[in-house]
């Protein structure tokens, strides 16, 4: 069983202090962009069938930069919010509209799978367009030289009439 699915039967009533630790492919995440472990500490309040999860998620996204085509690591340490709610105990047709919101879930009363959540997550985070550093210079849009190395031996551009 994944460590992103929590027992509840081990879970007691009130405020509980959780550690999520496994392998980002158990999440769903590709091994190629996410190679290590998703770190989660979570605050657990169990009030009766409700839980509500608050807490941090870490892991590192092997990315390309979108500048110089280099690969580099960037760290992310994101926000984790959940609900959830024994599922028959309202109608189902409202169980799949709240289910449709971003927080909401529903559990069995035996297991709360939170793989989706820390998913999404995670993946929200990712810039659009990423950079390995805020100062990168690129590539040479004429030779492809990488200009983090210094200028490359293209002539000067000549101005254009």
């Amino acid at each position: 069983m994944s460590s992103f699915v929590l027992d509840l039967s081990q879970l007691s009533q009130g405020s509980s202090l959780v550690r999520l630790e496994a392998p980002a492919t158990e999440a769903g995440l590709p091994a190629e962009s996410w190679p290590g472990h998703v770190w989660g500490d979570v605050h657990v309040q169990r009030n009766g069938e409700r839980i509500n999860i608050r807490g941090r998620l870490r892991g590192d996204a092997q990315l390309e930069c979108v500048r110089c085509l280099r690969g580099f690591e960037l760290p992310l340490d994101v926000p984790l919010e959940v609900f959830a709610e024994r599922s028959g105990t309202g109608r189902r047709r409202d169980e799949v509209e709240l289910e449709r919101d971003d927080y909401m879930l529903f559990h069995d009363g035996r297991r709360l799978d939170l793989r989706e959540q820390v998913r999404e997550a995670l993946l929200l985070e990712l810039p659009i367009a990423p950079h390995c550093r805020e100062n990168c210079a690129g590539l040479c849009p004429r030779c492809g030289a990488d200009l983090n190395e210094g200028p490359c031996a293209c002539p000067e551009r000549v101005a254009v009439r």
